[in-house]
């Protein structure tokens, strides 16, 4: 180790850190390479090696203290995107055939749906706007 200076060390360190980050982006991964990076400019400005690796320690476990819950909340934030079949769930549709609860057509979502009304009592007539409860296989429930 006496050929190559501490802080080299570090820094080869902190690059294999960042390779997992690059590869899982987990945000840990970059914290640790963080604090590998800490360690380096302890030792290139002459801290001995206990100081060189309480930095690393203390940088590492920082990072990941506030970049954990941040990433968290981050997450928790975003908005779910429905896709498939999910996202017709709301949408209103317009009555092509008549529609009760044994059947009928609506378009939805500019194609044509096999539609049946969620109350069998209930019937729809064409032109009204029906609006789409859930989806049963390739038929629209709706009301």
């Amino acid at each position: 180790m006496d050929s190559i200076d501490a802080w080299v060390w570090w820094l080869i360190v902190a690059v294999g850190l960042g390779i997992p980050l690059v590869l899982t982006a987990m945000p840990e991964f970059g914290m640790l390479a963080v604090g590998a990076g800490a360690g380096a400019l302890t030792a290139a400005l002459g801290g001995g090696a206990v100081a060189q690796v309480l930095v690393f320690a203390a940088v590492s476990v920082a990072g990941i203290a506030v970049v954990r819950p941040l990433v968290a909340r981050q997450r928790a934030q975003r908005p779910q995107l429905a896709s498939g079949v999910d996202a017709l769930k709301g949408k209103h549709a317009v009555v092509l055939e008549r529609v009760d609860g044994r059947g009928g057509r609506i378009k939805l979502a500019g194609e044509i749906w096999s539609a049946r009304s969620l109350d069998a009592g209930q019937v729809y007539e064409v032109g009204q706007e029906v609006d789409v409860v859930e989806i049963d296989g390739a038929t629209a429930i709706v009301m």
